[in-house]
């Protein structure tokens, strides 16, 4: 009898040594889940695929393997932790597990942002494209032409149909994506824009504003003389006078252009040139920012039909010839 008590006390001992010991490992495991940092990885984004589970997460998260009953148990505990959703995450080395998990119920995708600056051409936005981080580059060697036909555009020309913009994405997404957003917002932009456009204004449809408003972006210094210089070619195609303004010159050069315009350089004709063609060149020369377009479409009431550089981004403006070569020696020949 005593030996069966001995051995039954034995029993009990371990039972309770065990039943001990796995309470230990097990309060262990919670805390792992609770507080301690997540694995990591050499990439810093966590990617949570569509359909992915909690208790799938908390293995990937967990720097440890962590036994599945303790995952069930622990999330049981924490069932606010269940409805995980799909997307691309960043966490730092200090989340903890449930941190993560928390972030990934709530959705806390992590997204990036692209500018795309007004004044700039179609190239010199593909350029910081190329550059921006986690985006996938899809349009390299493509043409203007093709990339137009992929954004729907029955246009060989891109320029100007697209709104500067900081653009937000998620890793993954393509440099695709971010022309056809910013192509569809500049369509909704522009349409609204043209249908409350000033009635009296000589130029016939919305593309050509987007042409002027080019012209404008490239000719401003400072953001609030936009309407001004707007009145300045809208007096100008009113009475028929050539816009003659170097931005326009610059662009139809192409890659001739080394910084400097000579008299040569105005008097050679491109389609561009506005020294030497009648009216609008044909196409937009840069993106045109929203307030560009505003200001071409509700430019001030003026008299004005000359403008030039006073420095520092600001411009006299003249209204007769006489005014305007009287201020171009005063301010750019230094006479």
């Amino acid at each position: 009898m005593r030996k069966l008590i001995k051995w039954l006390g034995r029993i009990f001992l371990l039972a309770v040594l065990f039943i001990g010991g796995m309470a230990i490992y097990s309060y262990q495991e919670w805390q792992q889940l609770e507080t301690a940092p997540i694995a990591t990885t050499e990439s810093p984004l966590f990617v949570v695929a569509r359909g992915e589970t909690s208790g799938n997460l908390v293995t990937r998260l967990s720097t440890e393997s962590v036994p599945n009953f303790v995952k069930k148990l622990w999330l049981r505990f924490h069932p606010e932790l269940v409805a995980v959703r799909h997307g691309t995450y960043k966490f730092d080395e200090q989340t903890s597990v449930r941190e993560a998990l928390q972030a990934i119920v709530n959705g806390e995708t992590y997204r990036l942002q692209v500018t795309l600056i007004e004044g700039l051409r179609l190239s010199d936005w593909l350029q910081r494209l190329a550059t921006a981080e986690y985006l996938e580059i899809t349009l390299d060697g493509q043409s203007e032409a093709q990339i137009a036909k992929q954004l729907g555009l029955d246009n060989k020309k891109l320029e100007g149909w697209l709104l500067p913009e900081t653009y937000s994405y998620t890793p993954g997404d393509t440099d695709l994506s971010i022309l056809q957003r910013a192509y569809d917002e500049m369509q909704v932009f522009i349409d609204k824009a043209w249908s409350e456009r000033r009635p009296d204004l000589p130029i016939a449809t919305p593309y050509e504003a987007l042409i002027l408003a080019s012209i404008i972006e490239k000719e401003t210094g400072i953001a609030e003389e936009r309407p001004l210089i707007a009145s300045v070619f809208v007096n100008r195609l009113r009475v028929g006078m050539r816009l003659q303004t170097d931005p326009t010159v610059i662009y139809g050069m192409g890659e001739d252009y080394d910084g400097n315009i000579r008299k040569k350089d105005l008097q050679t004709p491109t389609p561009y040139n506005t020294y030497t063609i009648d009216g609008l060149p044909p196409s937009p020369i840069a993106m045109a920012s929203k307030e560009a377009i505003m200001a071409t479409l509700h430019p001030l009431d003026s008299t004005y039909y000359y403008f030039v550089a006073m420095g520092e981004g600001r411009h006299y403006f003249s209204k007769s010839l006489r005014e305007h070569n009287n201020a171009v020696r005063r301010y750019i020949l230094k006479r």
